[in-house]
């Protein structure tokens, strides 16, 4: 298994490949989801060493971290990194909410749905319009002291938002979303979080199913599919460049004897801004074919194709 990794400031460590659960128990975001199988794609990670969940009250309205609850109670909690997120506030239609009391309330009721007694990670899920993202983290670092979270993280932030939650130098954690084919974070944000000791972790980074060369048949999406309706420009506009550039990189997953999803983590995994990568799963063996990127090995010639090969694609 992989080294781990450090989460920001904080003393929670990981192995840098997690499980992104918004496909357990998720009813809400995906149709058909079946809560069984759901429970054995975190136990398939868990027998093959991923360390990190990644989940939120978003993922079912609770439903997801109530199946991650269930399930850990059969394996060792200390080697789990439990991470959540919250800000959907059903007392507003669901509308992001970082008010302090919001968020402490949220934090007990993540734990009870866990059924633990401290969560490792614990995001800011979404900004929401006025409360001083400062004041919300501030927050959060006394339920960090009290015992209750290890770690302290924001989602969906924007630059300015990142570090204005970040003014008491309290944020460890940021996850957004990012892949080879939406690399905006590289400019300002990356910097940024190194500077201050900010781990990064990229969502959605097979970029729903794109880097996964399953559309390499598909002339194209529109108003309707979900794909287009999610990412407009990915499989809009970009659609073609985009299926054209993962095609180039097809040789090396044959070279290696794999898919190009594990080529495409590898490159992630390899990527020193880069902490954790939490790519999802509906199946057990999609967990099983993820994992087999830890022992891909790029050599620095790949890693820099495949860097340039998406380089320029948002020109």
């Amino acid at each position: 298994m992989a080294e781990q990794v450090k989460i920001g400031k904080s003393d929670v460590v990981s192995t840098p490949l997690g499980l992104g659960t918004n496909k357990v128990g998720g009813h809400n975001l995906f149709p058909d989801l079946v809560d069984a199988q759901g429970a054995e794609v975190v136990r398939t990670a868990l027998d093959h060493g991923i360390e990190m969940l990644d989940t939120a009250y978003m993922y079912g309205l609770g439903r997801s971290e109530e199946i991650i609850g269930q399930v850990i109670k059969d394996y060792d909690r200390h080697k789990i990194v439990l991470a959540t997120k919250a800000a959907h506030d059903p007392a507003q239609k669901l509308a992001p909410n970082n008010r302090p009391e919001f968020l402490k309330k949220s934090v007990d009721d993540a734990l009870k749905r866990l059924q633990t007694d401290y969560i490792d990670v614990f995001y800011i899920h979404f900004p929401d319009k006025d409360t001083l993202k400062y004041e919300a983290v501030g927050a959060l670092e006394e339920e960090k002291k009290a015992g209750k979270i290890r770690a302290i993280g924001v989602s969906n932030f924007s630059l300015d938002q990142v570090k204005e939650a970040n003014q008491d130098g309290y944020v460890d954690i940021v996850e957004g979303k990012y892949s080879l084919v939406q690399r905006e974070a590289e400019q300002g944000l990356w910097p940024y979080l190194q500077d201050n000791h900010i781990s990064f972790v990229p969502y959605e980074p097979l970029a729903l199913g794109l880097l996964t060369g399953k559309y390499k048949d598909a002339k194209g999406f529109g108003d309707g599919d979900w794909q287009f309706d999610h990412d407009p420009i990915n499989f809009g506009t970009r659609f073609q460049a985009n299926q054209a550039s993962v095609e180039k990189i097809r040789p090396i997953a044959e070279k290696h004897h794999t898919q190009l999803a594990d080529v495409f983590l590898a490159w992630y995994l390899a990527n020193p801004n880069i902490s954790v990568v939490i790519p999802g799963a509906r199946k057990p063996e999609q967990v099983v074919q993820n994992v087999q990127a830890l022992d891909l090995q790029l050599s620095q010639d790949e890693y820099q194709l495949i860097d340039q090969t998406f380089q320029n694609l948002d020109k």
